[in-house]
């Protein structure tokens, strides 16, 4: 058989005789192995003739055996596409992942189809009650998560010559892992997406250099690790953990080689966004904030600031007032590179709901933001630019940096 595809959520196979199979693994595999079948038996019982057939499925081994739907159709008008998914619907099924990497072309009678339905929704199925489901909740009456909107900004300040953060943001999906604007939004379930700020820092511009080697270790490591499956079987937390020690022996060998790097070092907080969950890694005093509506909920900080001083506010000593005006508020006591020998990062795995709303940033932006003032602007729907702009005007006095996650 000659291999198809290997990424992290599946293993495909053509056989000699055109037949495909695919093996599904890593996060959830059972439930999209699950949505798959039932998405494809449904489509077939009411004639669907563009999708694959289901020929056997094996529930021990999260295997499936389809029909072939032929190659993968390189380029298609972004009308074309949309008509293929919206004559789906038609049938009933609304695929959760509309797009051209979906779509293959059937040459013995020249017909375009749609592939992979481990990410669709059947828009009829009815509840246990006999009560047609709204396709827009999951079982247990949450709202189900359909997406992801985003916006980044990073602004040198207002005394700074050089800007010493970055930020990066990227989809990871079995077809690579682009690079995404300053602001859009994106499909869960279809594609992983990481966001995460670096705020360097040493002498000369040799901060600014800390910083980029951090996003461009993110940028080069973690696609690898996506579609080999490796971080599947490792497990996204040691994935993480690799990830910042590479990074962190990086800068320390550079540091060693170049005396104009010598102790220099950079903050790095990450956002892992998968279907129904989030990891959070962080070392530094760079922040991930959440915002979260409704009674008892609202700002809730979810990394820890690597500095003495917050360790004083944690435990009561101080307060946000006395923390903000402190000599020492920006001593860190961990970062990677500037000359540590260790540095174990934070991290965390927080669930999602709809309607959370998230915020990294770099001490730029709480230098210049109390936390009311951060709560406000995120209750109230800012983006990151104008989180940037406040911050940037009650303060200035450094780079400052943001990115707004909104989870719909």
């Amino acid at each position: 058989m000659r291999e198809e595809k290997n990424t992290r959520r599946s293993l495909v196979h053509i056989g000699f005789d055109g037949r495909v199979h695919k093996v599904f693994r890593g996060p959830k595999a059972g439930e999209r192995f699950a949505t798959e079948v039932r998405v494809l038996n449904y489509l077939q019982e009411r004639g669907c003739d563009f999708v694959p057939r289901l020929l056997s499925s094996d529930s021990n081994e999260l295997k499936i055996i389809t029909t072939n739907c032929g190659s993968k159709v390189d380029l298609l008008s972004d009308s074309r596409t949309a008509k293929l998914f919206e004559e789906l619907e038609s049938y009933g099924v609304r695929h959760d992942d509309p797009f051209l990497r979906n779509v293959t072309y059937r040459a013995s009678d020249g017909r375009f189809c749609v592939i992979d339905f481990e990410f669709a929704t059947v828009l009829n199925e009815v509840n246990e009650s006999g009560v047609v489901a709204d396709p827009d909740v999951v079982r247990g009456g949450e709202p189900a998560l359909s997406g992801v909107e985003w916006s980044c900004r990073t602004d040198v300040g207002l005394f700074r010559r050089n800007n010493e953060d970055a930020f990066v943001a990227l989809s990871l999906n079995s077809e690579g892992a682009p690079l995404l604007g300053g602001q859009g939004k994106g499909s869960l379930g279809a594609s992983d997406f990481i966001f995460a700020v670096s705020d360097g820092m040493g002498g000369t511009r040799s901060g600014e250099f800390a910083s980029r080697i951090a996003i461009d270790k993110i940028t080069s490591l973690l696609p690898g690790y996506f579609r080999s499956g490796v971080g599947a079987e490792k497990g996204e937390r040691l994935v993480m953990d690799e990830l910042f020690e590479t990074i962190h022996a990086d800068i320390g060998l550079l540091g060693k080689a170049y005396p104009e790097c010598l102790g220099m070092g950079t903050t790095l907080s990450l956002c892992w966004i998968m279907p129904g969950r989030m990891l959070v890694a962080h070392v530094g005093d760079s922040r991930v904030y959440r915002w979260r509506g409704g009674e008892g909920n609202g700002l809730l900080q979810l990394t820890e600031d690597d500095t003495r001083v917050a360790a004083l506010q944690r435990a009561g000593k101080i307060s946000e007032y006395e923390a903000r005006n402190h000599p020492a508020r920006n001593m860190l006591s961990k970062a990677l590179g500037a000359g540590n020998q260790y540095v174990f990062p934070q991290i965390e795995i927080v669930e999602l709901k709809q309607g959370d709303r998230f915020l990294i940033c770099s001490d730029g932006v709480t230098d210049g933001l109390w936390e009311s003032g951060i709560q406000r602007l995120m209750r109230d729907g800012a983006d990151a630019s104008h989180i940037v702009d406040h911050a940037v005007k009650q303060s200035g006095r450094d780079n400052a940096t943001a990115i707004v996650i909104d989870i719909n």
